[in-house]
């Protein structure tokens, strides 16, 4: 066996080892970095390629499964890479000859062939797709790396921009203030971030920024964004009216203290912050309090965000769906009742399940006395972002 054959077989045997020590109901961002830490004799390029198999790996979702997993790998990396790739031409060279194909002709080949693959079966949970995704497109977009986005600070897009510009980033701009970047970016190594050297940028997927423009708020109004977790859509509506008054809370106080850098950071340094478990009443703690909107990014299954942690797919199961419903319903239930009449509730999620979707606007309209004002399925899958859905309500 030549060099380069033993180098292949021997990523193959890593991939292996990886994935047999990998716990299936963990996520992989967290997880290989302890693998590595824990084998630091794997060098910088062993952890790349290792990090790679695995993601394309888990790309496939649930199709093929019966198979063993190093044909199941060789599907994936077939399906993933457009361009001839060593690694699987020594594995299957048929294949890898191919690979070049956009990958519409590369999924009619295997469904067409003796692979026992599916289209539907890498997203076996379709029948809950929200009305207006299109399942073939948002399926294809598995096999696709994702952007990474980034959102400037207003006053500081030529500062960020000559940056990337002078270090060799490639980046493309969509919007004045909105950057796509190649998903590995080491931006932390880019722009250090403490107190003396603030980055002037969010990093925040594009559809999820472009949920801000459902908010439209007004000069001195009382917001309240009720699972904020990083403070993501409280930035938004804070560049969009710097003068407004703002709650944030979340069920977690540890991730609310990385929330206070972060708005540190972005110069936002007037709100007030609360630890509250908001599927129980909130009254002991908000007494009296009136908003002029309330923003509720919903805990949900996060079926959007699946293309970015593809291992999620084969880990979920449909009947979490009416779990997350049920506690949307009920957090939702406890938040109305805060706001003014006349104003505006933001339901936002980072699911493409019509359960967590429209069926869940047409409960808030029937319960809580709410009116439709616009709703959207914000489609990533065609932009290499995450699919995400909006609904502006006015009580």
């Amino acid at each position: 066996m030549g060099v380069e054959n033993t180098k292949y077989h021997n990523q193959l045997r890593t991939f292996l080892r990886i994935l047999n020590e990998y716990p299936q109901d963990g996520q992989l961002s967290r997880f290989l970095p302890v693998f590595f830490r824990a084998n630091r004799q794997m060098g910088a390029g062993d952890r790349r390629t290792a990090s790679r198999l695995l993601y394309n790996y888990f790309r496939l979702g649930k199709a093929c499964s019966a198979l063993p997993p190093e044909e199941r790998l060789m599907l994936a990396e077939f399906l993933c890479n457009n361009t001839a790739d060593p690694f699987l031409g020594q594995f299957s060279p048929a294949l890898n000859d191919k690979a070049g194909q956009p990958v519409e002709e590369k999924i009619a080949l295997l469904e067409n062939g003796n692979y026992g693959f599916k289209t539907e079966d890498v997203f076996p949970f379709h029948q809950h797709l929200s009305k207006g995704i299109d399942l073939h497109d948002f399926i294809k977009s598995f096999f696709i790396q994702p952007d990474l986005f980034i959102r400037i600070h207003p006053g500081k897009e030529h500062v960020i921009k000559s940056k990337l510009a002078d270090e060799g980033i490639p980046f493309t701009e969509i919007a004045e203030h909105t950057l796509a970047l190649p998903n590995r970016t080491k931006l932390d190594q880019l722009f250090p971030s403490d107190r003396g050297n603030p980055p002037g940028f969010e990093v925040q997927d594009l559809s999820s920024q472009r949920t801000g423009d459902f908010f439209k708020p007004a000069r001195y109004d009382y917001w309240w964004d009720c699972c904020a977790a990083s403070g993501g859509k409280s930035l938004l509506l804070f560049h969009q009216q710097p003068e407004i008054k703002l709650l944030v809370s979340d069920l977690r106080d540890n991730i609310l203290d990385n929330l206070d850098e972060r708005f540190r950071n972005a110069g936002l340094n007037k709100y007030q912050k609360k630890v509250l478990d908001l599927t129980k009443d909130p009254q002991l703690f908000l007494h009296n309090y009136e908003f002029d909107g309330i923003i509720f990014d919903a805990p949900c299954t996060g079926s959007g965000t699946w293309g970015r942690s593809p291992e999620l797919t084969s880990q979920f199961k449909g009947s979490k769906i009416a779990a997350f419903q049920r506690l949307q319903r009920s957090v939702a239930g406890n938040v109305i009742r805060y706001l003014k009449p006349g104003k505006p509730l933001v339901y936002i999620t980072c699911s493409v399940f019509r359960e967590e979707n429209e069926e869940n606007v047409e409960f808030f309209i029937k319960n809580f006395g709410l009116k439709l004002e616009e709703q959207q399925i914000i489609k990533g899958y065609d932009k290499k972002a995450d699919t995400m859905f909006v609904a502006r309500l006015v009580k």
